[in-house]
């Protein structure tokens, strides 16, 4: 059965539409269907200007009217729509969302940074069986980066912090925030060395896929390093014409490998694992479990 979910995100919008059953040992992991992005960039109104402009409102406007008419097309099971960051720290959000129910009747949940985790980190429990006693899921998007851990299949903490690729690049990042994130991770220093590290989101598997191993999906920390040293001393121009790049993803990828190695760097890991899971999948995953509920209830 089909299921849609819409991630309004501080980089991109997502459409993702995916099939998810049983198995005799659990929920099968979401086998992706179709996925649409459009890289919208809220976050660069909303890091600068705390607002979301009209002009990237109207884009909004038009995607999602685009993604409404190909759920209803595709006579999905269900569909949930969330948006995150840029969305959560816009002074005209709540405006823009209650707009966006008004006139496309889709309504938009907004979602803290810990409840993007927990969603992520549900899905990436189904997708992979780690043989780490830790494991710490990382999500890195455009105005936050999300991690969780846990330790033997069991839920520990997860934190977000304001470091993002957007948010980088607009040079609006706290520097404590960086401090911040090393003190959380020390939490976990009797693990470091061996600590399995899960990314998550759309540069890591593009990282993983064009640089890593594509085979595992992993990149090694001596290749992560290479590769950003190499990346960062390029232009944006340059990055697209060398690596065929998209243009909205030769910009965000310096920072975003930035992100992903100074935290692998902080928990001594060797290499940092992809497994194509993201929010929209973590929502399939829930919207099925909820399905099921109410078909028990029936």
């Amino acid at each position: 059965m089909t299921f849609a979910a819409i991630d309004i995100g501080s980089n991109a919008v997502r459409l993702l539409f995916a099939n998810i059953f049983d198995s005799d040992k659990g929920i099968l992991p979401p086998v992706r269907t179709a996925f649409i992005r459009v890289p919208i960039r809220l976050g660069s109104d909303v890091f600068l200007r705390e607002q979301i402009a009209l002009e990237r409102e109207q884009k909004l406007l038009k995607a999602l009217t685009a993604f409404k008419i190909l759920i209803d097309i595709n006579e999905v099971v269900a569909y949930q729509a969330v948006a995150t960051s840029a969305m959560r720290e816009a002074t005209n959000g709540a405006q823009i969302i209650t707009r966006i129910e008004k006139e496309l009747g889709i309504l938009i949940r907004v979602i803290d940074g810990k409840e993007e985790a927990k969603i992520i980190r549900e899905v990436g429990n189904i997708s992979m069986n780690s043989a780490y006693p830790m494991t710490l899921f990382v999500d890195v998007g455009g105005g936050s980066t999300e991690i969780s851990a846990q330790k033997n299949g069991q839920f520990i903490n997860s934190q977000s912090f304001s470091l993002g690729t957007l948010r980088l690049l607009s040079g609006k990042t706290d520097p404590q925030e960086w401090q911040r994130l090393h003190d959380w991770l020390m939490q976990f220093e009797d693990y470091f060395g061996d600590m399995e590290c899960v990314g998550s989101g759309g540069n890591i598997n593009k990282i993983t896929k064009d640089f890593g191993d594509k085979e595992n999906r992993t990149i090694s920390l001596k290749k992560l390093k290479k590769l950003h040293e190499t990346l960062a001393k390029l232009s944006v121009t340059e990055r697209m014409k060398t690596y065929n790049l998209r243009a909205d993803r030769a910009d965000v990828i310096v920072p975003a490998s930035e992100i992903y190695l100074r935290i692998m760097e902080i928990i001594d890991a060797d290499y940092i694992i992809a497994p194509k899971i993201g929010l929209g999948d973590g929502l399939i995953v829930n919207m099925y479990k909820d399905y099921k509920k109410q078909q028990t209830q029936k």
